[in-house]
């Protein structure tokens, strides 16, 4: 099939060309703005949405603390006492501490399996007080910016792309239709010549 194709010519669609249809240069400019939007907008999506997970989790690890608190009851011990393992199992329990403003709190945080009435823990709090977890180091935040940019990048690529496939295909069919419309006008004249 490619020897029927002949030399492949750039930007054909463009040039003057007798048997060049308006709707060809339609879909030439479609084609353009819908690879365009695609490459800049996958990127430019997929920087911004990259830089604004790194900023968020920078101020998660300015903001969120770590503060004392002490537990209001007794851990739950794991279901498997002499399984290996698990005297570093962790489990929820009960815990006590002082926000900022000196009110206290309780809620739920992990803590060691079997840990005693009393105990002190280390949680961590934003900056009203209320229970969060560790925020991510910067590596982890550096790895989630990256995947979350990619996949925003990707999702914002798309969008353009899709939509210009659908165009292109309705400039196809429509394209069909004309040189169906065209061959029943001129079939019946090549008819009358052959034999």
């Amino acid at each position: 099939m490619a020897a029927f194709r002949g030399p492949k010519v750039w930007l054909w669609r463009w040039r003057r060309n007798p048997l060049r249809r308006p709707g060809d240069a339609l879909e030439a400019w479609i084609v353009l703005a819908a690879w365009t939007l695609t490459v800049f907008g996958g990127v430019l999506g997929g920087l911004l949405a990259t830089q604004n997970v790194e900023h968020g989790l920078a101020r998660e690890r300015a903001e969120w603390h770590t503060v004392p608190a002490r537990l209001t009851e007794n851990a739950p011990t794991t279901s498997t006492p002499g399984a290996p393992g698990s005297g570093g199992d962790m489990v929820w329990a009960k815990v006590h501490w002082s926000a900022p403003d000196g009110s206290a709190r309780s809620g739920q945080a992990r803590v060691f399996a079997g840990s005693s009435l009393g105990t002190t823990v280390t949680v961590w709090t934003d900056r009203e007080g209320q229970l969060v977890t560790r925020p991510a180091t910067p590596s982890q935040a550096r790895l989630r910016a990256s995947l979350v940019g990619v996949l925003v990048g990707v999702s914002v690529a798309g969008v353009p792309f899709v939509g210009g496939r659908l165009v292109r295909g309705r400039l196809e069919r429509r394209r069909l239709e004309e040189w169906d419309a065209e061959w029943e006008r001129v079939d019946p004249l090549w008819g009358r010549k052959t034999i």
